[in-house]
């Protein structure tokens, strides 16, 4: 952590720094789904006190990061199957619009930015590099909001984004997944610049919709 901190030439707080972590650990999946959080091992571990570590606790679980139960500590999230539909169908809300709010802004600058992700992501993959992959996947989805160019959309979607940056990570476990997503990806992308808009949203109905299969099998 001490070693981080040089890199900077205005030092982030030390509870920035231990969040920034600790994100990375839950959505890398080094930290598991359901895993207690003790903040005497991780300040020990990260070589500062245990206020930082709380007080990143608690800027993780604005984030749904992590949530605490009184009398028990604080856990890395879960999601139950319903969880996962409702957070399916509230992206399924927020990127259509996104998509269509994005084409009317600049269709030429989307298609530009989707392709250059896209293009990435074949290379990811040709590569083996799964990691790399997945996050250029959130990276595509956030194109899609970022291009929308709608500040309230933005902070409704990033209500969510770091939980599904890290269900992400669980799909390196399912190849053929992995390969359908790209396929699916690239669809829209072509849809997009071919201003086939309705179709474009429709297979990211299905890339994302509660009936997407990706997800359903973690």
């Amino acid at each position: 952590m001490k070693q981080l901190m040089k890199s900077f030439v205005r030092p982030p707080s030390l509870a920035n720094l231990v969040a920034n972590q600790l994100r990375e650990e839950i959505i890398d999946g080094t930290l598991g789904f359901g895993e207690a959080l003790s903040e005497v091992t991780i300040a020990k571990r990260l070589e500062v006190s245990r206020t930082p570590v709380r007080e990143a606790f608690a800027r993780l679980e604005l984030e749904g990061l992590v949530h605490s139960a009184p009398q028990r500590g604080t856990f890395v999230f879960s999601v139950t199957r319903d969880q996962l539909q409702a957070i399916c169908d509230a992206r399924v809300v927020l990127e259509t619009g996104a998509l269509r709010l994005a084409v009317v802004q600049g269709r030429r600058d989307l298609v530009k930015r989707l392709g250059a992700v896209v293009g990435k992501m074949e290379r990811a993959l040709q590569n083996k590099d799964t990691r790399g992959y997945l996050a250029l996947d959130a990276a595509f989805h956030q194109a899609l909001i970022d291009g929308a160019a709608n500040a309230f959309l933005g902070e409704a979607y990033q209500t969510i984004a770091p939980r599904m940056s890290a269900l992400r990570t669980r799909l390196g476990d399912h190849p053929s997944q992995v390969e359908k997503s790209f396929q699916e990806h690239r669809q829209i992308a072509q849809d997009i610049a071919d201003g086939n808009d309705d179709h474009a949203e429709q297979t990211l109905i299905a890339h994302i919709g509660q009936k997407e299969g990706s997800y359903w099998s973690l």
